[in-house]
């Protein structure tokens, strides 16, 4: 059974709510289990029901050991803060179960002092802030990315333009054998114009033309598209929220993020057995700095996409959404550098976690409230 905890009642002559632990708790960002003496969990706040990703009535079913690995360092913390009767505390804890995946964490276990064996676990996501710290390296890389697109296109697609020209008109009296050298020069700077107009892109600074957006109706087209192409050989699992509000967005630059992230996902699952999960949810609580205000925007629509494959390397991670990293042998780099900057413009934030055998992209977007909708 879980814990009641009782009532903090304010003095009686103040104008204040009465107010519960368990709203007080819930409030919280950090992940908070209470644990009795037989190691049962007995309490779990709103923040360790996101980090385990189970219920409240279904964590308090459970024995600790079923969700922390009983030869791990927090659940040997537990022990000895319980035996002891003194707080114990770690930071940059490696947390690795089925339920968190490989997180890492800020730790506090400290004993109830008037419920002996009794113990409270406060878990504080580390990952979080790196995550955050990396949507400000995707939004300078994409900043950095119009700039270059910008000098690029005024200072290479001009001279390229004349070089191009050069070799027709030298091609037109060659010999046939420097014929192919002046072909040769024609095809290089094509491609580099080519290249150029795709970083061109990320020089487009006019304002984002948005709409209400049924991201359903986003995801159903990508997937249409991937079925009848790249994707034919992949299965597709659909696991959708039919109750989400619209996003406030441009329809054709969503359907271009989740079909570069579709495409990449079903070049990296096995040519048999390759699965890709595609599944949209409601999670209120992510709150983002608006630019040039003081307010804050909410994100609460969340579109993953999950694939099957090998995961991303680990000396990629750090660098993944930098422009010109890839790892496909005629691949430009350019595609998710792109999705970072898209969703960026959205006010969206973008992060991925890379497992052995799973790879999930998460994507976090306003969406339009009230009348609006």
């Amino acid at each position: 059974m879980p814990v009641t905890i009782p009532f903090l009642r304010p003095d009686a002559s103040a104008k204040t709510p009465t107010l519960t632990a368990e709203s007080v708790l819930g409030a919280l960002s950090m992940a908070t289990l209470v644990i009795d003496d037989k190691r049962a969990i007995r309490y779990a706040n709103s923040a360790a029901e996101q980090l385990f990703q189970s219920s409240a009535p279904l964590l308090t079913r459970e024995p600790l050991k079923d969700i922390l690995p009983p030869n791990g360092p927090l659940f040997a913390m537990v022990e000895q803060a319980a035996e002891g009767d003194s707080p114990m505390s770690a930071y940059g804890m490696v947390l690795d179960t089925p339920k968190t995946g490989m997180r890492t964490v800020s730790a506090h276990v400290a004993p109830i002092a008037d419920t002996p064996g009794w113990v409270v676990i406060s878990l504080q996501e580390q990952t979080r802030a790196l995550k955050f710290d990396q949507q400000l390296e995707h939004r300078n890389s994409a900043r950095s990315m119009t700039a270059m697109a910008a000098l690029l296109a005024h200072e290479v697609k001009n001279p390229l333009s004349g070089i191009r020209g050069a070799a027709q008109l030298l091609g037109q009296s060659a010999a046939e054998e420097d014929r192919k050298l002046t072909q040769l020069i024609c095809d290089e700077a094509d491609r580099i114009v080519a290249l150029v107009n795709r970083m061109e892109v990320f020089s487009d600074d006019r304002p984002l033309e948005r709409a209400p957006v049924n991201i359903h109706a986003v995801l159903e087209r990508v997937r249409r598209v991937a079925e009848n192409g790249f994707g034919a050989s992949v299965k597709f699992v659909e696991r959708y929220d039919p109750s989400l509000p619209p996003v406030n967005g441009n329809h054709d630059q969503l359907v271009q993020v989740f079909l570069n992230l579709v495409k990449n996902a079903a070049e990296a699952v096995p040519s048999k057995g390759g699965e890709i999960i595609l599944s949209t949810s409601f999670q209120p609580g992510v709150r983002v700095a608006v630019s040039g205000s003081s307010g804050r925007v909410q994100l609460p629509l969340v579109v993953t996409v999950q694939d099957n494959g090998p995961g991303i390397p680990e000396d990629l991670r750090p660098h993944l959404f930098d422009p010109f990293v890839t790892t496909k042998p005629k691949g430009s780099g350019l595609g998710l550098a792109l999705v970072a900057k898209i969703i960026t413009d959205h006010g969206g934030i973008i992060e991925f976690e890379s497992f052995r055998a799973r790879t999930i992209f998460k994507i976090m977007l306003p969406i339009i409230i009230g009348d609006a909708a």
